[in-house]
């Protein structure tokens, strides 16, 4: 991005403001400056009024000029083509130095005199403009014969590059990096306010209409002007030369200088090749589709807007009437839109994708000033538009929040101040909460962070100062960091136990499922494509991927195989939920010499220990799940806290065989019930503990755990703990069998009494005596 102090004078007034000071200003506030260079016109080349000009006697590309330079008429001898349409030029006098070893002198070319030399831009050290001589024009300022030409801040003026981040399109124009330096510099913007000063005009509907036969993403405003011997001022020319960008359309030129001053997209169309009858209106069309809008005029393609134009479409030098159009999209949908079509795109593309002024009436009227003003055309009365209506985006801050983000203390009114300079509206302010409304040309603020940064770049970072690191952290332990720290810590404990993590799809095979007898996804909730024939379903189990990676562990001659998988599956309406699988198959333990190389397999007592390590302290009852893997007679479901869980099993025979297993065993938990809880502390007894064996007689079909609930039901204070150590059966006790359970009796207040022992075994044997029929044995 160029600009250049003149150009920047439009918008800010920065007279007083060295270059020094600017180019520390911009890199200051990120508008990181790449080059700086100040264009000095030498000394004695001054302002000359052209008096006459003939041909050379003797030289037919010759003209002998007699130019006024202020204090005497000079003859000059000229051989620029252009000299015979020039009045004011920049004349060099004797003695002026236009170079180490070219200093102008007397001379006499083909036997005319001549005093001095009449100038083109690149002789005097400024970039080229063209073929022949530099004409001078009162839009440089007023052209005073024999005037230092250095005098003249817009030839002499200084031309800043400045590089840009990609976030920053609100600054690749002269009006943008001057918003910028108003906040920096605390001098505000100047106003640009114009109306037409062409009294006698016609009526813009007469002449065009504008239709959106769908709702478009975006902005467009349209005015009509019959432009005629339309010309480019010197200034225009020098300050495109600056940006090196002079075209050979006159008209081309000035909309790019407008662009470039304010930042709007601006295209100019030819209205003569359009097909329509005598009195017939211009009606432009624009229309969406994929998230592209495509404009039309009477049928013929204008632009794709945001993207393009149609080259068939643009003013050129023979156009009398010419339809303009001021452009606003979103970049973000652009880019992406752009991105999947693989458009095409022109040089204004780069502007809009960045982010371009959406004050559309702000590039309008300026391009209506510079053509009134410098050319003399005229406008048609009004303008025809199409807004897009988008939701205000409002980002509610705190000053002391954003004074902790930028680690010093920032005074309200001075974050008000910067934001309102940079363009930013406070819908509302209270005592500390601020609603700061974002401008559509800053697409990329979307955080109280983004506007800290916006503070901070305006302050300047070297303004803060150091101070020493400190972390504040705000408490952010949630149900998401609860589960991660679950899953974190059960993965800990299986690894420790011998258990390897699988990591598998969640997929699984339709048939095996069904086979199997678990449920599946509904057809019209299942997947449409899937990835591979064997994973063409959502997993309702992990158990099925379980069992194919223990057979190709298997496959792979390993003979003991224990893994385990944290997964989501899903239930027949696609409701997800996660669960803990394991699978150990194959031997117990490694071979040792202890075990003489030959270790047992495993089994239901060891693997229910391993388990129990993992997952802690947990109860089985007769089963009631049901499905094809579950063995009938060595399986249990799995109670934590009351709740049935999951449960766990040996592999059924034949689906053992079917996965090439040899003894297996498999548990499926439901993860939820795996999530610590939250436990009270509580006292511990420092008196003696008493333990009780209690052996009863009960029926031989009846459950322990029918047992313990009735003893939990008493809700007994002394009782601590009890659990079974033993079970007996026998012909002597027929349909009975003997239970003998092991009871811990302890006070926390005072060292028991026997009668206090008594009268808690006492309670249990009376309570399984009336429920069950339990006798003493």
């Amino acid at each position: 991005m160029i600009v250049t102090r003149t150009w920047l004078n439009n918008f800010i007034d920065i007279s007083s403001v060295s270059d020094e000071k600017l180019y520390e200003t911009l890199n200051s506030i990120g508008l990181e400056v790449d080059s700086i260079k100040t264009y000095t016109i030498p000394e004695k080349i001054i302002v000359g009024k052209i008096l006459s000009c003939e041909k050379h006697p003797d030289a037919d590309k010759l003209n002998v000029c007699q130019i006024d330079t202020g204090n005497a008429t000079r003859q000059i001898v000229c051989g620029a083509a252009n000299v015979v349409d020039a009045e004011y030029v920049a004349v060099a006098m004797i003695g002026a130095k236009l170079g180490e070893d070219f200093e102008i002198k007397h001379a006499k070319l083909r036997g005319v005199e001549s005093e001095g030399m009449v100038c083109s831009a690149a002789e005097l050290g400024l970039p080229d403009i063209g073929d022949g001589i530099m004409i001078l024009d009162e839009s440089i300022g007023e052209l005073v014969v024999g005037k230092e030409l250095n005098e003249y801040k817009i030839l002499a003026d200084t031309v800043i590059e400045i590089e840009l981040t990609a976030n920053r399109g609100d600054c690749l124009s002269i009006h943008g990096v001057a918003r910028d330096l108003s906040a920096a510099l605390d001098i505000p913007l100047k106003i640009f306010e114009y109306e037409s000063q062409n009294q006698e005009k016609i009526g813009l509907a007469r002449e065009a209409e504008l239709k959106t036969s769908t709702p478009i993403h975006g902005s467009l405003n349209y005015m009509m002007a019959d432009v005629k011997d339309i010309r480019n001022s010197l200034m225009f020319t020098i300050r495109l030369a600056f940006l090196d960008n002079i075209q050979s359309n006159a008209l081309a030129n000035i909309v790019t200088y407008v662009i470039h001053s304010t930042g709007v997209i601006l295209r100019a169309y030819k209205t003569r090749n359009l097909p329509r009858e005598e009195g017939e209106r211009i009606t432009i069309t624009a229309s969406m589709e994929e998230g592209i809008t495509s404009i039309q005029a009477n049928g013929k393609p204008f632009s794709i807007l945001g993207v393009s134009q149609n080259e068939e479409s643009r003013a050129d030098d023979q156009t009398v009437k010419v339809l303009f159009e001021a452009s606003y999209i979103d970049p973000k949908l652009l880019v992406d839109a752009v991105a999947e079509k693989k458009l095409p795109t022109d040089d204004l593309y780069y502007n809009s994708s960045r982010g371009s002024e959406p004050d559309l009436n702000f590039g309008t009227k300026y391009l209506m000033y510079m053509l009134e003003n410098y050319n003399g055309c005229n406008f048609f009365d009004g303008c025809l538009t199409v807004d897009e209506e988008s939701e205000p985006k409002i980002i509610t801050v705190n000053d002391n929040e954003i004074s902790k983000l930028i680690g010093k203390k920032i005074d309200k009114s001075e974050i008000l101040r910067i934001l309102t300079s940079l363009g930013f509206r406070v819908q509302n302010s209270s005592e500390e909460i601020i609603g700061v409304l974002v401008p559509q040309f800053r697409h990329d603020i979307e955080n109280i962070q983004d506007i800290a940064e916006e503070i901070v770049r305006i302050i300047g970072i070297n303004n803060i100062e150091a101070q020493p690191l400190k972390f504040s952290e705000a408490q952010r332990i949630n149900q998401t960091t609860e589960r991660y720290y679950a899953k974190k810590a059960l993965r800990q404990r299986a690894i420790a136990n011998g258990f390897f993590e699988n990591i598998s799809y969640a997929f699984s095979d339709k048939s095996l499922l069904e086979h199997y007898a678990f449920p599946v996804v509904k057809e019209a909730l299942d997947i449409i494509n899937p990835i591979t024939e064997d994973l063409n379903t959502l997993r309702t189990t992990i158990l099925i991927n379980l069992l194919n990676a223990g057979k190709r562990n298997v496959s792979y001659s390993k003979k003991s195989t224990a893994l385990f998988e944290i997964g989501t599956i899903f239930d027949h309406d696609r409701n997800e939920k996660e669960v803990f699988s394991l699978l150990f198959t194959g031997q117990e333990e490694a071979e040792t010499v202890i075990n003489h190389g030959k270790p047992k397999l495993i089994d239901f007592e060891s693997f229910t220990k391993k388990l129990s390590a993992i997952i802690g302290d947990f109860q089985l009852r007769s089963h009631t799940e049901s499905n094809g893997l579950i063995h009938p007679y060595q399986s249990a479901d799995l109670i934590i806290d009351g709740r049935v869980c999951g449960y766990i099993s040996k592999l059924h025979p034949t689906a053992a065989d079917a996965f090439d297993l040899t003894e297996s065993f498999i548990a499926e938990i439901d993860f939820e019930s795996l999530i610590p809880k939250h436990i009270n502390a509580h006292a511990i007894s420092k008196f003696q503990g008493v333990y009780k064996d209690l052996s009863l007689v009960i029926d031989k079909n009846l459950t322990y755990n029918q047992v313990a609930t009735s003893i939990e039901a008493l809700h007994l204070p002394l009782l601590q703990k009890y659990y079974p150590i033993d079970v007996y059966e026998d012909a002597s006790l027929e349909d009975q069998k003997s239970l003998t359970i092991r009871l811990f009796i302890q006070s926390l207040e005072h060292t028991l009494e026997d009668q206090e022992i008594e009268e808690t075994v006492l309670s249990i044997v009376n309570t399984l005596e009336e429920h069950y029929g339990a006798k003493l044995r």
